[in-house]
């Protein structure tokens, strides 16, 4: 249906799978996607940034990958870090199908793809990695990353990106202000019209 969003909780359209060739972990790898998912043809140009600019991700803990898709981000990370358990969380059901069919296509075990509500209270994260939907509009963003970037580890870092012209620069701005005092937010990398931003939290 048109209605259908990468952010439809439940699409209503007729799953149509695809396969596709990306390249994760330095090799070129199958995987499937679908219609009604964020992205389905390749790994977005914003992701594709965040994954060529952000660090080595730590070589365990819990992470988080929000707003997952069809997992792009999660099975990077679990790639590159095989002791991590990965969280992979989005609202959309079938992209969450995905990520499932994906990582266990690569052998994966360490990815749990899950709602927002399927995470345990009680898990903090190493790292946040997130390519955000700024679409949802500001206030349910702004709603999303208050609830989530504050369950990082002291001394541990958020990955974001954001396109410049969907506003980078006032997000950047906000969580500078609206987040805790032991955050600091700047900007890790400049790419294709993309800011990676860094969310630092600190001991």
């Amino acid at each position: 249906m048109a209605s259908d969003h990468y952010f439809t909780p439940a699409p209503d359209s007729t799953l149509k799978l695809r396969q596709i060739t990306v390249s994760l972990g330095g090799e070129d790898r199958q995987l499937t996607t679908a219609n009604s998912v964020f992205s389905p043809d390749h790994i977005d140009t914003g992701t594709q940034v965040l994954l060529g600019h952000a660090p080595t991700p730590p070589p365990g803990g819990d992470f988080l990958d929000l707003g997952c898709g069809w997992g792009p981000i999660s099975l990077h990370l679990a790639i590159n870090s095989p002791r991590a358990t990965i969280w992979a969380v989005d609202v959309n059901e079938r992209a969450l199908d995905l990520v499932r069919l994906n990582a266990d296509k690569l052998g994966l075990t360490n990815v749990t793809a899950v709602l927002p509500d399927q995470v345990p209270a009680h898990v903090s994260f190493r790292t946040i990695w997130s390519n955000p939907p700024i679409r949802v509009g500001k206030v349910e963003l702004h709603n999303l990353l208050h609830t989530w970037l504050p369950r990082l580890e002291p001394d541990s870092d958020a990955w974001l990106v954001v396109q410049r012209n969907l506003g980078s620069d006032s997000l950047q701005r906000w969580l500078d202000g609206d987040l805790p005092d032991d955050f600091a937010t700047s900007r890790h990398a400049i790419s294709k019209g993309f800011r990676v931003l860094r969310v630092k939290r600190h001991a």
